[in-house]
């Protein structure tokens, strides 16, 4: 064990950075991002939608999405040292980015605040860096599976 470590020890080092940057991402948060639904679903008592700026509030998703895209796929990058594999990960953040948009401007605009639950979710999908807890053992299960086929 103590080998495998030596051995990755530049690997360990550039993923702890990496983690460390989505760290730095959520605790600045409400300096960084416009986003008036932080306060809202801190609010358990909370019944309509905050006021917000459509403009702003669709950039500071993108924006947030974006960074954290940017830093799960240097992850990945990091763990697997695969193009191909980045490259489909640039394809599957898009498609990811494009539904959940579409998904919270539709709950956002044609749902009344009984469905803020949907709206949680997909907003969570937006903001937080959850593809990366799905992708690490996706790819690293896909890579296990091609190494099995090419040994028989």
């Amino acid at each position: 064990m103590l080998q495998l470590l030596s051995n990755n020890k530049v690997k360990i080092i550039q993923l702890i950075f990496l983690v460390g940057l989505f760290a730095i991402i959520r605790a600045f948060e409400n300096q960084l991002f416009y986003d008036p639904f932080l306060n809202y679903f801190k609010a358990e008592k909370a019944t309509t939608y905050p006021e917000f700026d459509s403009v702003k509030l669709y950039f500071s998703l993108f924006l947030r999405y974006f960074l954290n895209a940017i830093i799960s796929i240097a992850i990945l990058y990091v763990i697997f040292k695969d193009f191909v594999l980045v490259k489909f990960s640039v394809f599957l953040f898009s498609i990811f980015f494009i539904m959940l948009l579409i998904s919270f401007f539709i709950v956002l605009n044609y749902f009344d605040e009984s469905h803020k639950m949907i709206l949680f979710y997909i907003r969570r999908f937006l903001i937080q860096p959850v593809f990366i807890l799905l992708f690490i053992p996706g790819f690293y299960f896909q890579k296990q599976s091609d190494k099995k086929i090419t040994n028989h």
